[in-house]
């Protein structure tokens, strides 16, 4: 196939330039090479005149709406299992920035080893850092360690001096080493002094990169917090001038969103470099050790142990007895939370609310793959049956295309792609500037496109049948690369890393 390609005839959405317009998108060695639209002078400035097309290959995308591909800050797959999914919903790069991984080259190294189909990259690991810092836990950039690590105490606690610097010094060669800003998993120990996050963001500001927080506890939710959740990370953008990215606000704020929503808007408007993101499902997923789960914790969240389901046997915990068992067998195993109730109209309406702020990005959480014989990766396509994760993996984008532009349209198609491609992009712009050639689709972008059909776009994946591809995805190219073609996946594996690189 020639390394050139015309996408012809259909709408296509530039969320960089605010074009939305019948026009031709031109393909040449992974990049963008020209817009062309229908109309003569209906394109913005810089889509230039068609180049020569007699070697190019031609795709006829009349009726079918393209854009740039989504980037997805908030990825734990790992896998190219995970990723085929993740790339039937529209993804072309998924990155894991709220946990990260440590180290931070051999995250890079394996990634690279084992091949990706989507582009991939990771943040330093704060929880990672501090594991070693405090109990002398060797990381090994695995995502199954990183589970298992959620339960354990010893890195939960407040850190000596000593440890404080420890951490911080080893988050700092992380940075060094490529990390995509520092990811802090917060609302895993939610107890700790919020002077060492302070020094988080200064480090993070010193480095000129973002700290991507699952916040700690709100105060409606526990009201001993040393700090309202929310309010911390503008408090620290506030202090330091860091650029403060919240994790799954929907999840975190549950049935208050309204107030934390109000919150971080007050921080944003005082000129707080704060950005949010969410996904649109009323359930989450974590390792049942997480110390929010504990039973005499899950009050606080307004839970009972039956509103968490066992990923691996899709087990539903009965009683507190039964939860505190199976955190004591097996405290890494991935389980599903449910915090608000996706049949009831006032929890739905909270979901679209996260959705409707102002800017929200949407990001998937994306959990990983396991099957019955523990194995968590496969090149077989379609995946082998019986897989195992949250359905976000699998849906959140076509679900929140669906939702905010089909049935509600509480979002134009432009603003749809503003928050699935250009804004999760711009977030990145401080920390490579592999960032800037993303989320957009002028000349000399990635050539990065999705191609979808508005007429079938939906989101297939339940929690009892969580790993059913979303539909509606017709073509998608990663790097210029046809991932998928006629809604069909292709045996390619075109990621490629996106490193930090601070200006």
């Amino acid at each position: 196939m020639s390394t050139r390609l015309i996408l012809s005839g259909g709408r296509v959405i530039d969320p960089g330039t605010s074009f939305d317009g019948i026009a031709d998108v031109h393909v040449e060695h992974g990049r963008i090479a020209a817009v062309v639209p229908a109309t003569a002078g209906t394109g913005p400035e810089g889509y230039g005149a068609a180049p020569a097309t007699d070697d190019a290959t031609v795709l006829d995308v009349s009726g079918l709406v393209v854009g740039p591909g989504f980037v997805d800050l908030h990825s734990h797959v790992h896998s190219v299992a995970g990723m085929r999914l993740q790339a039937m919903d529209g993804v072309t790069t998924a990155l894991d920035l709220e946990s990260g991984l440590m180290p931070i080259a051999k995250a890079y190294a394996d990634a690279a080893a084992q091949g990706r189909p989507l582009h991939y990259g990771f943040s330093a690991s704060w929880s990672s850092a501090r594991a070693a810092a405090h109990a002398g836990i060797t990381p090994t950039a695995d995502i199954q360690a990183s589970l298992q690590l959620l339960a354990r105490p010893d890195w939960q606690r407040s850190s000596s001096t000593r440890e404080l610097q420890t951490w911080l010094g080893l988050l700092r060669s992380e940075l060094a080493d490529g990390a995509l800003g520092i990811g802090v998993l917060l609302g895993y120990a939610p107890s700790s002094d919020p002077a060492e996050f302070l020094g988080v963001g200064r480090l993070a500001a010193e480095a000129g990169v973002p700290v991507y927080t699952h916040v700690r506890e709100i105060v409606e939710s526990d009201p001993t917090t040393p700090v309202d959740g929310s309010d911390e990370i503008g408090i620290v953008a506030a202090e330091t001038g860091a650029a403060m990215h919240h994790c799954h606000v929907n999840s975190t704020s549950r049935r208050h969103v309204d107030r934390v929503l109000a919150s971080l808007q007050r921080h944003q408007a005082a000129g707080s470099r704060v950005s949010v993101e969410c996904y649109p499902y009323g359930a989450g997923s974590t390792a049942i050790g997480a110390a929010f789960l504990a039973p005499e914790a899950l009050h606080r969240w307004d839970l009972t142990p039956q509103d968490l389901v066992l990923v691996a046997t899709g087990e539903r915990i009965q009683d507190a007895r039964r939860l505190a068992q199976v955190r004591a067998e097996d405290p890494g195993a991935p389980c599903v939370v449910t915090f608000l109730d996706e049949q009831d109209p006032h929890d739905q309406e909270l979901l679209l609310r996260s959705l409707s702020y102002p800017d929200a990005i949407v990001a998937s959480d994306a959990m990983p793959i396991t099957w019955p014989d523990r194995t968590w990766d496969s090149h077989t396509w379609p995946l082998p049956e019986g897989g195992l994760t949250h359905p976000r993996t699998a849906g959140t984008f076509a679900r929140s295309l669906r939702r905010m532009v089909l049935e509600t349209g509480l979002w134009t198609w432009l603003e749809a792609f503003r928050r699935c491609s250009y804004l999760p992009a711009r977030v990145l712009d401080g920390a490579t500037p592999a960032a800037r050639t993303k989320g957009h689709l002028a000349p000399g972008a990635d050539a990065d496109v999705v191609v979808l059909d508005p007429g079938t776009l939906t989101d297939a994946a339940t929690y009892l049948d969580p790993v059913r591809p979303s539909q509606g995805v017709v073509h998608l190219l990663v790097g210029g690369v046809p991932l998928i073609r006629n809604q069909h996946m292709l045996d390619a594996l075109p990621g490629r890393p996106v490193r930090g690189a601070p200006a």
